[in-house]
């Protein structure tokens, strides 16, 4: 669900429909338009935002149902996850099915949910801002990333409930490397969603649309024309496509460096498998990446990138959470010992 959620959210800013609904109903919110007194109200207040005068002037009430259902879709889906995560709780905290850390821990994962709407709402009311047709780029990577680490953690702890002993692998230098590069491009892969939060923000990928150079250029010409020179990776939009591309060029070498040392280590079984499948990942990521740029940002190709970089960070928490056992040695009554090489 938190996956189709992404997808949603990347649809719904690639289509301009975030900014169709003007109020944050939490609960009553979940009740669409039933009236067409109640859709005229509701286009009545898009018609006084700056996006319906600039973008969408005398578009027509059937137009603004176009895009508010897109947006509805969206919340009433946040909803729903969050709904489907307290029932449940609920009744495993009170039949003693799940322990009290584990009770604390999704209780938590609740509140951020909720907290990751406030944040939804905090970001589309800065699309109300006059001669603003967008929301802030700034908070909109705010809410991506939040997106994406309530995902991690969530997935993780799944992760660890399905597989709670880790299986041994042998502590060499290569099953080490292996792992510490996995970790590695974990880390690279979260800062380059968080650069693609800008250029989906500031609109950087409809500029720039060759590859691998950017229009015959090696770097973006006035690369670095604001000042200060940090403004550029935020606000110059040939620096943040760049950057992007470089961030993700890396995370995919990291990934291939990662692979062949553990090819190389002779890991086997799941390991093996979950570092196979991560090599794969990457390739179709960073494919998609190139056609979504070549094409200028299609919805469709705009919104399934979106989602495959979900796919390409869970198959590399996969991954990392399979190598865990790395100086694993032993595994008696739940316990568990590492070797003091690793």
């Amino acid at each position: 669900m938190l996956l189709g959620m992404i997808a949603l959210g990347g649809a719904t800013r690639l289509t301009g429909s975030g900014l169709s609904i003007m109020e944050w109903s939490p609960l009553s919110g979940i009740i669409p338009p039933l009236t067409h007194a109640q859709w005229e109200h509701l286009f009545a207040l898009y018609q006084q935002i700056p996006q319906y005068r600039l973008e969408h002037q005398g578009f027509g009430l059937a137009g603004f149902q176009h895009i508010f259902w897109l947006e509805w879709i969206h919340r009433f889906w946040g909803r729903m996850i969050g709904l489907v995560l307290f029932v449940p709780l609920v009744f495993f905290a009170v039949t003693g099915a799940i322990g009290g850390r584990m009770i604390v821990r999704l209780l938590l994962f609740f509140v951020l949910g909720g907290l990751q709407g406030a944040i939804g709402w905090f970001m589309v009311a800065s699309g109300f801002d006059p001669n603003s047709v967008a929301v802030a780029p700034a908070k909109l990577v705010l809410h991506l990333g939040f997106a994406f680490a309530l995902y991690s953690a969530i997935l993780w702890t799944a992760f660890s409930v399905r597989w709670p002993v880790a299986q041994p692998i042998p502590a060499t230098p290569g099953t080490i490397w292996a792992r510490r590069l996995v970790a590695t491009a974990a880390c690279v892969l979260a800062v380059t969603v968080i650069a693609g939060g800008f250029t989906a923000g500031t609109h950087a990928g409809f500029i720039y649309n060759s590859f691998p150079t950017m229009d015959g250029h090696l770097l973006p010409p006035h690369y670095g024309a604001l000042h200060p020179f940090w403004r550029n990776w935020f606000q110059n939009l040939g620096a943040v496509q760049f950057d992007h591309r470089v961030l993700a060029t890396l995370t995919a070498l990291t990934i291939g460096g990662a692979l062949l040392v553990g090819l190389r280590a002779a890991l086997s079984g799941p390991a093996h498998n979950a570092l196979m499948l991560l090599g794969w990942a990457v390739l179709a990521q960073y494919a998609l990446g190139v056609t979504t740029l070549l094409m200028v940002v299609p919805v469709w190709a705009g919104t399934l990138h979106q989602t495959f970089a979900a796919i390409l960070l869970s198959v590399t928490l996969f991954t990392l959470h399979r190598l865990r056992g790395v100086g694993v040695t032993s595994i008696r009554a739940g316990t568990q010992t590492r070797s003091d090489f690793a």
